[in-house]
């Protein structure tokens, strides 16, 4: 168990930090940039959906 906790453990959190690191920097260089607001096609059902909540 202390093998895990000193080496395996760490390991894994590391690698997922990449990941998520190389994910997030990989957005900057896809063409349509990802930074623009997600487009609405209808807002009647966007309304719908949100008085079905409340």
């Amino acid at each position: 168990m202390a093998f895990f906790r000193q080496y395996i453990a760490p390991m894994l959190i590391v690698l997922i930090f990449l990941v998520a690191l190389v994910a997030v920097t990989a957005r900057a260089f896809l063409p349509s940039d990802l930074s623009a607001p997600a487009p609405v096609d209808d807002i009647s059902f966007l309304l719908s959906v949100i008085c079905f909540f409340l």
